[in-house]
C-alpha cells in the first residue's frame, strides 16, 4: 500500500509539466515586450533551464560571448565612416575623378564641375549659382589653385544643406506619434525597423503601427522588424482599414506609457488620388485622441530616383503635410546630388540618411560628414 500511495503523485506530476512550458513559452514574448515583472521572467527562465547544474559553467561562456559582442560593436563604428559609406556612390566618383583630371585652375574645370552636379541630380538653376559664383571668385583671382577652389565648393555645399541639418526631437510628447509616408519600394518598412531599433537603443518605449494594409506581406514584414527588436506591433491584417489599426495604436500607446509611436502607411504613387487621400484621412482619426498628432510626418525618399523625388515631395506636402525627411540608400547611387536639389527647393529638415543595410547605418543627417563623404578635403586627400 505504501509503494503505491507514493508512485500515484510522481505521475500527476509528469504529466503537467510537459504542457505548461509550451503555454509559457507562447505567452512570454507579449508581456515580456510591454515590461513585465521579474516573476513572468523568473517563471521564463525556469521554463527554459530546468537544469540546476547548468548555471555553474554559464558564466564563463557568457562572458566569452558578451565581449565578443562588445568587440564587434566596438569595430563596427571604424568600418562605417560617412567617407567609406559615401566614397563608393557615383556622385563622389564624378567630383573627386574630375578634380584628378582636371587639377588646373581654368573654365574647362567649372565646366566640368557644372556637368558633373546637373547630372548628379542637384538641378540646373543650384548647380549654375554655384558654379558661377565661383567663376567670378575665380576671375578675381581668390584662388591660388585647384585645391582653393575645391575648398570653396565644399564650403558652398555645406552652406546649402546646413539649414535643413535638424535632427528630430522625440522628446516633447508622448507617446510621440511618427507617421511614415512615401511611394512603393523606397525602403519605408524597413526604414521603420531602424527607427524603432535607433529609440531602443536610446532607453524609449517604442511601438509599431502596421498601417500597410494594402501591400501583400507588409504587416509580417513589419512583425518580424518588431520581434528582432522586441517592440509591440499592433495590426489588424491585410486590407483592414489603415486609420482603424493606426487610432487602436495610438489608443494602446496611450495607456502603456509608450514613448514613441512609429505607424507605417501604404505605399503609394503620388497620382494615385484614393490612396494619398487615405492619408489626410489617417490625420484626422489620430486627431480625435491626440489634436497634435501626428508629431511628424516623415517621409522616405529613395536617394536613386533624383529629379522625381522633387516631384513626390510636392504632392505629399500638400496632402499629408509632410514635416521631415528620410534619404535611403546614398551609399550606391549617382543621383546623390538630390539632397541639396531637396533642400534648395522646400527647405524641410533631413532628419536621417541611409547609408547601408545594417540598422547603425541610419544616420542623423550631418551636412559636413555628408559633403566630406562626396568630396576630399584636397586634392589627392
Amino acid at each position: 500500500m505504501l509503494k503505491f500511495w507514493k508512485k500515484k503523485p510522481a505521475e500527476p506530476a509528469a504529466t503537467p509539466e510537459a504542457p505548461p512550458p509550451d503555454e509559457r513559452v507562447e505567452q512570454a514574448p507579449a508581456p515580456l515586450a510591454f515590461d513585465s515583472g521579474p516573476a513572468t521572467a523568473e517563471a521564463l527562465a525556469e521554463t527554459v533551464a530546468p537544469e540546476p547544474a547548468a548555471p555553474e559553467l554559464e558564466p564563463e561562456a557568457e562572458e566569452a560571448a558578451i565581449a565578443a559582442e562588445a568587440q564587434a560593436q566596438a569595430a563596427q563604428p571604424a568600418k562605417r565612416s560617412w567617407r567609406e559609406r559615401l566614397s563608393g556612390s557615383g556622385f563622389a566618383k564624378s567630383l573627386s575623378s574630375l578634380f584628378v583630371r582636371n587639377p588646373r585652375l581654368d573654365d574647362d574645370l567649372l565646366d566640368e564641375l557644372e556637368t558633373a552636379l546637373i547630372t548628379a541630380d542637384v538641378g540646373v538653376e543650384a548647380s549654375t549659382r554655384l558654379v558661377e559664383d565661383l567663376r567670378k571668385r575665380m576671375h578675381k583671382r581668390e584662388f591660388a589653385d585647384a585645391n582653393a577652389l575645391l575648398k570653396a565648393l565644399r564650403e558652398q555645399l555645406v552652406t546649402l544643406l546646413k539649414p535643413v541639418e535638424k535632427p528630430l526631437d522625440v522628446s516633447t510628447h508622448a507617446p510621440f506619434v511618427i507617421l511614415t509616408v512615401g511611394i512603393n519600394g523606397v525602403g519605408k518598412t524597413t526604414t521603420i525597423g531602424k527607427l524603432a531599433r535607433r529609440f531602443s537603443d536610446e532607453g524609449r518605449g517604442v511601438m509599431l503601427a502596421a498601417g500597410d494594409t494594402f501591400r501583400a506581406a507588409a504587416v509580417e514584414q513589419l512583425k518580424t522588424w518588431g520581434d528582432r527588436n522586441n517592440v509591440p506591433v499592433v495590426s489588424q491584417g491585410q486590407d483592414a482599414d489603415a486609420a482603424s489599426v493606426i487610432f487602436d495604436a495610438l489608443q494602446a500607446a496611450r495607456s502603456r506609457g509608450t514613448k514613441v509611436l512609429i505607424a507605417d502607411t501604404a505605399g503609394r504613387l503620388h497620382t494615385q488620388g484614393g490612396l494619398m487621400d487615405e492619408l489626410g484621412k489617417i490625420g484626422r482619426v489620430m486627431k480625435k485622441l491626440d489634436a497634435g498628432a501626428p508629431h511628424e510626418v516623415l517621409m522616405v525618399i529613395d536617394g536613386t530616383t533624383g529629379q522625381n523625388a522633387i516631384s513626390q515631395l510636392r504632392q505629399f506636402r500638400d496632402t499629408a503635410g509632410v514635416t521631415g525627411l528620410v534619404v535611403t540608400k546614398l551609399d550606391g547611387t549617382a543621383k546623390g546630388g538630390v539632397m541639396f536639389a531637396l533642400a534648395r527647393e522646400f527647405g524641410l529638415p533631413i532628419r536621417y540618411v541611409g547609408l547601408g543595410e545594417t540598422a547603425t547605418d541610419l544616420r542623423v543627417f550631418e551636412a559636413e560628414a555628408f559633403v566630406d563623404g562626396l568630396l576630399p578635403a584636397s586634392l589627392g586627400g
